[in-house]
């Protein structure tokens, strides 16, 4: 993914997709996640009305921009550097923003096509229960905060006297089955955290691929990542300090007795729960989930009372489940029953105001921003309310709002564009599969099989979520969140069983990004990211294929990173390489990751190789792709010469125009800390193990970037 989403999706709980994203380095999404990606959300997702610096006319035939170009730095020394060193040196940052970047001139235009689409829709005063009726309302509600004022806790407080009622650890739970939604996905969004005890992510059976079942997954927790907790790092003991008071004043602001000690018990169980927990790398691993049938979980993972807990969760009859972190359900299912009822009801009723802040009284809502958005991430001020509001219809409405978003203002001629280059690409990485000497002939059929089925979204989805029986107030602003995050649960509920929609999209056609869904084969490409400089039909080739050609490149090599490469032609997971094969591609993994260890985004702080391993095999091979794809364009014609630059240099240099952002250290820190990306400085260096780089910007031995032929990393 280029950047985070503006799907409902994900506004509900899906969070980082497992593609090209990063260049958004605000965070990830998530209204019912971890709450550092509820503050994150928006802001990713609202990104204001403030000039776009595309690429002035003079430069548009090119596709590049020679202004942003630093010519002090020596491509080879760095090529991120000398590409968008310019830039960065007199880019500002407004108050509200984490980062900016490409992506967020880009979202500029899809955040004003969007809130025009929000704003307008009770223009027309249109009928009760009209998704249009529903857009304004929703919209209407989030703003009056006077009336959220006014209510004060009385929204929250029934939620809270149930908490004070649970009297045992069969009541508990109940609690914690009926608190779960819908809100992680390992394997799309690679969004392991949800602040509830487990998250439900629904799909087809790693096994049997015709059928849908859900799969149970890990949370807990209100900071991003058990590193937070265990680190010993000065900086997370810092966070952590910051956390433990944060985690008071929110108890103390809604009026809850003895904060201080209640804080202390929250963080301890807080701090058990992550020792409990998987680390990233090991959640990203498939074949340590288990299937389980229902009568597993008490036997397997004894503590819960999983009879209640599935009732209240509505599976009250479910048989098959998917244990996604088998090791991780077992020990919270034994804190459950080993640690004090108090505390568990302290936890509950903190994460429950936690989940809820931007939906209560307005001194909640800026503690909850000071501790997520200026600890965390170092963003100095909030977002206005009105862009926060365009977030959260998107959030709840997203497929209502894109469908009327894709009709204006994506045309017939972008789709078959686009189209045309996802075809070239994908014959280009064929291409690149036939060649391949070492992979015996099994599984390069298998590999070619996957492309020869992969399906391509581009633009919009053929069919669209029905809001019929989401129920909208235009005066309930709390109402109206839970109700929209109870309505996608029971839409994911509503899938187990079934057989799978190898079509169905997970993101709208106002987010700017794009993903590789593996179970599906699938591939989704939204209106929103096919804008300049992206994609501009008046650029030269090289430019587009360098930016939209390597976003699609990536996107198609996620089938054969190192989790995508574990899935067969029909999302199966299944070993389909010989031992010969599988080793060799996992030395060339290994010599990548080894590459961005090496890598400091801040002093002493390294970059987690391991943990983007996946991300970066799909830069490097799709990358490759869309270079080969480029030059097959021509058609055996020499690349002309535009403003100086021959072909691959624009090529090349769109490539790391596309990635240009600037980002505040704290948010840095913890892109590196949870994040399956490297931060977009990083990604650029990619180009350091493709050969054409090498003469495109006559990089030689001794420069910080050159390899030797041989130490170029190649996978695919």
């Amino acid at each position: 993914m280029r950047v985070q989403h503006l799907a409902s999706r994900f506004a509900l709980g899906k969070g980082w997709p497992r593609c090209a994203c990063g260049a958004n380095p605000d965070g990830n999404q998530g209204s019912r996640g971890c709450s550092v990606r509820k503050f994150l959300i928006s802001q990713a997702l609202l990104l204001g009305y403030a000039a776009s610096t595309a690429p002035a006319i003079a430069a548009a035939l090119s596709g590049v921009n020679m202004s942003y170009v630093d010519r002090s730095v020596a491509p080879g020394d760095d090529f991120e550097e000398y590409a968008n060193g310019a830039w960065r040196k007199s880019a500002e940052m407004p108050a509200d923003r984490a980062s900016i970047g490409v992506s967020y001139d880009v979202q500029l235009k899809a955040e004003k096509r969007t809130a025009d689409i929000i704003q307008g829709a009770g223009a027309s005063k249109p009928a009760a229960g009209t998704e249009a009726r529903k857009i304004a309302d929703y919209y209407a509600a989030y703003l009056d905060t006077a009336a959220i004022d006014r209510k004060g806790l009385a929204p929250v407080q029934p939620e809270l006297t149930a908490i004070a009622a649970i009297s045992d650890k069969s009541a508990l739970s109940a609690k914690l089955g009926a608190n779960m939604r819908a809100d992680t996905d390992p394997i799309n969004a690679t969004h392991f955290a949800t602040e509830n005890l487990f998250g439900l992510f629904v799909t087809q059976d790693l096994q049997r691929p015709a059928v849908t079942v859900p799969y149970l997954m890990q949370g807990g927790l209100g900071l991003p990542d058990r590193d937070y907790y265990l680190s010993a790092k000065p900086a997370m003991a810092e966070i952590r300090t910051a956390y433990r008071a944060y985690v008071e004043k929110l108890l103390t602001l809604a009026g809850i007795s003895d904060a201080a000690a209640r804080a202390d018990r929250i963080m301890a169980l807080e701090t058990k729960i992550a020792q409990a927990h998987a680390t990233i790398e090991e959640s990203q691993d498939a074949h340590r989930v288990q299937a389980w049938k229902r009568g597993d979980f008490a036997g397997k993972a004894p503590g819960i009372d999983w009879d209640a807990y599935w009732r209240a969760a509505g599976l009250p009859n479910q048989q098959d489940f998917s244990a996604w972190q088998p090791d991780a359900i077992v020990k919270l299912s034994a804190l459950v029953a080993n640690e004090p009822l108090e505390s568990w009801q302290d936890w509950l009723v903190f994460h429950t105001i936690n989940q809820n802040a931007s939906v209560l009284p307005k001194a909640i809502d800026d503690a909850h921003f000071d501790f997520y958005g200026k600890t965390l991430t170092g963003t100095p001020a909030q977002l206005s309310r009105a862009r926060r509001a365009i977030a959260a219809v998107n959030g709840a409405l997203g497929d209502a709002v894109g469908k009327i978003y894709a009709k204006r203002y994506f045309p017939a001629s972008s789709k078959a564009e686009i189209e045309g280059m996802v075809k070239n690409i994908v014959a280009a990485f064929d291409a690149r599969l036939v060649k391949i000497a070492w992979l015996a002939p099994t599984t390069k059929a298998e590999a070619r099989r996957k492309l020869q089925v992969l399906k391509v979204g581009v633009g919009y989805p053929s069919t669209w979520r029905d809001y019929s029986t989401l129920a909208v107030r235009a005066d309930d602003a709390f109402g109206n969140l839970q109700r929209a995050e109870l309505f996608e649960y029971r839409h994911q509920l509503a899938k187990i069983g079934k057989s799978v929609d190898r079509g169905e999209w997970w993101m709208t056609p106002q987010t700017v990004n794009a993903v590789n869904l593996p179970l599906q084969n699938a591939l989704n490409f939204p209106a929103a990211i096919l804008e300049s400089p992206y994609f501009d039909a008046r650029f030269d080739a090289a430019a587009n294929y360098g930016a939209i050609g390597a976003t699609i490149g990536h996107e198609v090599s996620h089938s054969f990173d190192n989790l995508g490469a574990d899935f067969d032609s029909t999302g199966r997971l299944h070993n389909w390489w010989t031992p010969e094969d599988l080793k060799r591609f996992q030395q060339a993994g290994a010599a990548l990751a080894a590459q961005y260890d090496a890598y400091q985004a801040l002093p002493g702080l390294h970059l987690k190789g391991s943990q983007e391993l996946g991300e970066n095999i799909a830069d490097v091979a799709g990358l490759t792709a869309a270079y080969e794809a480029y030059h097959k364009s021509l058609s055996g014609k020499p690349a002309p010469v535009i403003d100086g630059l021959t072909g691959d240099q624009r090529f090349f240099l769109a490539f790391a125009q596309s990635w240009r952002t600037k980002m505040r250290d704290q948010a840095l820190r913890a892109r590196v800390a949870t994040d399956v990306h490297a931060p977009a400085r990083w990604r650029v260096q990619t180009v350091r193990n493709l050969d054409a780089w090498y003469p495109a910007y006559k990089v030689t031995p001794g420069q910080t970037l050159y390899l030797a032929p041989g130490e170029r990393v190649k996978v695919w």
